[in-house]
């Protein structure tokens, strides 16, 4: 049933995008759509094409990654580290939680061309961005989760004993793990975005300053090349996020709004 299901979803998921391509190039072809603004499928193709074959596409892509990466590693440390230590020490949560609000409700866009001052033009200042952007994402969803606790579980291990240590690494973590992960998916999206948005402020590399240049041409089909490589590494990454994800949490059940469904599926 599972398993239909998904096909289902997938065979759906695949008529969707290809209607919208097929529509998308026909109101082009037409007339009905301005190509000027948005290009059409075939000639995004034929400028993937190029971009392929010339090497940029590898070079941009390896810049933004590297980037983005090197900032989520730092950013998910720094926020799993900061979310535990106020979760050990609430009067600490006191204190920083609120400065970490304010802080993370200044638009990074405008706090860019700080960044660009203070670490360089070079790669330091689009990873001490993306790290920032997603520290946010990963601080929140472990903190939470922290205070969420059933204290009934941190209760019993001690009374069996357990050290504090051992409360965190066998219990505190193990429960959060799900939360993490879901700060840790939505840190990714982040720590792209705050890569982009440093190569758009100044960089020679990177799919950030890539966009920039082409828009200044009102070059819109490598704009929208760029933006389908995006998506496609998203898509991939997430595919892959998930996998871990699936193995990591292969003790919680799935559950659904549908008990109906759910009843039928177990009884078959």
């Amino acid at each position: 049933m599972k398993q239909k299901t998904a096909w289902s979803a997938l065979l759906l998921r695949t008529l969707l995008i290809l209607f919208v391509l097929v529509f998308w190039e026909w109101g082009v072809q037409s007339g009905r759509l301005p190509s000027f603004y948005i290009s059409c499928p075939s000639e995004i193709a034929g400028d993937l094409r190029d971009f392929i074959v010339s090497g940029e596409l590898w070079k941009h892509t390896s810049v933004t990654l590297q980037e983005a990466f090197i900032g989520l590693l730092y950013g998910s440390i720094a926020g799993i580290g900061a979310g535990v230590l106020f979760g050990q020490f609430p009067f600490l949560g006191q204190i920083f939680k609120p400065i970490i609000t304010a802080i993370h409700g200044i638009p990074q866009l405008t706090l860019a061309p700080v960044y660009i001052l203070w670490f360089g033009i070079g790669m330091q200042s689009k990873i001490f961005l993306a790290g920032l952007s997603s520290f946010f994402c990963v601080f929140f969803s472990t903190y939470g989760a922290i205070l969420d606790m059933e204290p009934k579980l941190i209760e019993s291990a001690s009374l069996l004993g357990a050290k504090k240590s051992q409360i965190l690494y066998m219990v505190v973590l193990p429960t959060c793990t799900p939360w993490i992960l879901s700060g840790i998916r939505s840190g990714f999206s982040a720590s792209l975005i705050g890569a982009i948005v440093g190569e758009y402020m100044g960089a020679g590399a990177g799919f950030g300053w890539m966009v920039a240049y082409a828009t200044s041409y009102f070059n819109m089909k490598r704009v929208m090349s760029c933006i389908f490589i995006l998506l496609l590494l998203g898509l991939v990454l997430n595919f892959g996020l998930d996998r871990v994800e699936e193995a990591l949490l292969k003790w919680r059940p799935q559950t659904s709004l549908n008990i109906g469904e759910e009843k039928e599926s177990k009884s078959n």
